[in-house]
């Protein structure tokens, strides 16, 4: 059983930037999360771009599989370039999750993330491509202090680059028995909810639409009224 679930709010900003899709076409399942960059200007315009890009690519590859789904990044990253103008270099982050005969790849550019989940513990999460990551890579930090960093929203890579850009990638194999969750979201997104406490969400929830709600509720609690877009996918795979 494959469900899936999502969720886009503006938060404290004026409008929302960040993009959202999620679809299941019964042989595969796609969710997909992007984080227009407001700084470059047209952000709602690059995820917006990069998401159908990416959908539209996974849609029409035969066969699934990681060199696929760079090819897929890699036009979303041309697509994005087409958009930009003089004065308008739009950028975005993105981070997808596919599915297809009980594997799952993911792909990720910027600090949109993907955690895993396994049988309710936390299995996985991807790796940021901010100067808060490389200050957890240089020890100088922890991980868990990347939400609190005063350049956690500095990023070294984005669609929308004029230099080549790989995704990084990562790959599960779903015919185990075990039961699968996956939350896709933004920084506005993970900043406020914990990874404890998106486990002890899952352990309530019995669909993703309902983990997502627990989340939001304690995100809202946490903000002051001018924060971020926050947006989030969720998929369980039983």
């Amino acid at each position: 059983m494959i469900d899936m679930a999502g969720c886009s709010e503006k938060g404290g900003r004026n409008h929302n930037e960040d993009t959202v899709l999620v679809k299941n076409m019964g042989y595969r399942q796609c969710a997909l999360v992007a984080d227009g960059l407001g700084g470059h200007g047209g952000g709602d315009i690059a995820s917006k771009t990069a998401a159908n890009i990416i959908m539209e690519g996974f849609e029409s590859e035969e066969v699934m599989d990681t060199d696929a789904l760079i090819r897929i990044f890699e036009e979303a990253n041309r697509a994005v370039v087409k958009k930009q103008t003089m004065t308008c270099r739009m950028k975005t982050t993105c981070v997808g999750l596919f599915i297809e005969e009980a594997k799952a790849w993911w792909g990720h550019i910027g600090d949109s993330r993907l955690y895993h989940f396994v049988d309710g513990a936390l299995n996985s999460c991807t790796k940021d491509h901010s100067v808060s990551q490389m200050a957890v890579d240089a020890g100088k930090i922890t991980w868990e202090q990347i939400r609190f960093h005063k350049e956690r929203n500095k990023l070294y890579c984005a669609l929308g680059s004029r230099i080549p850009i790989r995704p990084e990638v990562g790959q599960a194999d779903l015919d185990d028995g075990h039961f699968h969750a996956f939350l896709l979201c933004t920084d506005g997104f993970w900043e406020y909810v914990l990874e404890t406490e998106m486990m002890v969400d899952l352990a309530k929830s019995r669909r993703p639409g309902e983990w997502l709600d627990y989340m939001v509720s304690r995100l809202e609690k946490k903000v002051t009224g001018y924060h971020d877009n926050y947006t989030a996918a969720a998929v369980f795979y039983r």
